[in-house]
């Protein structure tokens, strides 16, 4: 495994190739690649957290009051240059402005920038070879005070790192949950098949 430097990206950001690295759009290409990684810029849309009358979120239908995790999260949009506003210890769901294809041999750990990080806003995914769309950002305000976004502003970073050999995202049969996407998309994990395997199981 390779961690690829600024030289390494830039190059496959400028290849043919058709499995080499894409970004778009790369608005300042000078100021966003540093040495190892890529800054990433904030989307336009969030899916916003909400407070309900449910005392928690339940992944599992199990009586007639549950709801879906869609009714714990409010859409809102904002243009280039507007403020979010990010309250402390809600969660908003958001994505690169960027649209990006790793290649099938290529991984990403996707951090919050550093100023950021010491707002009290945490960001920390990874993002498969062979993914395509909108790096999605999940964010928190760790802090005591609510924080102003601006949309467009270089919130994330990303390393890339080079495997030994490609990987299958897709494969055959395969669904993947988040694979394109390029708007904020809420959990699936109440879709997930094992969680009421696990809840008959507590049944037995």
């Amino acid at each position: 495994m390779e961690l690829l430097d600024r030289s390494k990206l830039i190059d496959s950001l400028h290849s043919k190739d058709k499995n080499s690295l894409f970004v778009d759009p790369l608005l300042d290409e000078d100021e966003q690649v540093g040495a190892i990684s890529i800054d990433f810029r904030l989307g336009y849309d969030f899916q916003v957290s909400i407070l309900t009358r449910k005392p928690s979120v339940d992944l599992v239908s199990t009586d007639q009051d549950w709801r879906p995790v869609s009714t714990y999260f409010q859409e809102t949009r904002r243009d280039i240059g507007e403020k979010f506003v990010l309250y402390p210890h809600q969660v908003a769901i958001s994505t690169t402005l960027e649209y990006v294809a790793l290649p099938s041999d290529t991984y990403a750990d996707i951090l919050s920038r550093s100023s950021y990080t010491r707002l009290g806003i945490h960001i920390s995914t990874m993002i498969q070879p062979g993914y395509k769309g909108c790096i999605p950002l999940e964010l928190v305000n760790h802090g005591s005070t609510p924080i102003e976004l601006v949309v467009g502003c270089r919130i994330a970073q990303a390393r890339f790192y080079k495997l030994t050999e490609a990987q299958e995202y897709l494969r055959s049969g395969s669904v993947r949950k988040y694979h394109g996407e390029v708007r904020p998309t809420i959990s699936k994990a109440e879709s997930d098949p094992d969680l009421k395997k696990l809840i008959m199981l507590s049944r037995t």
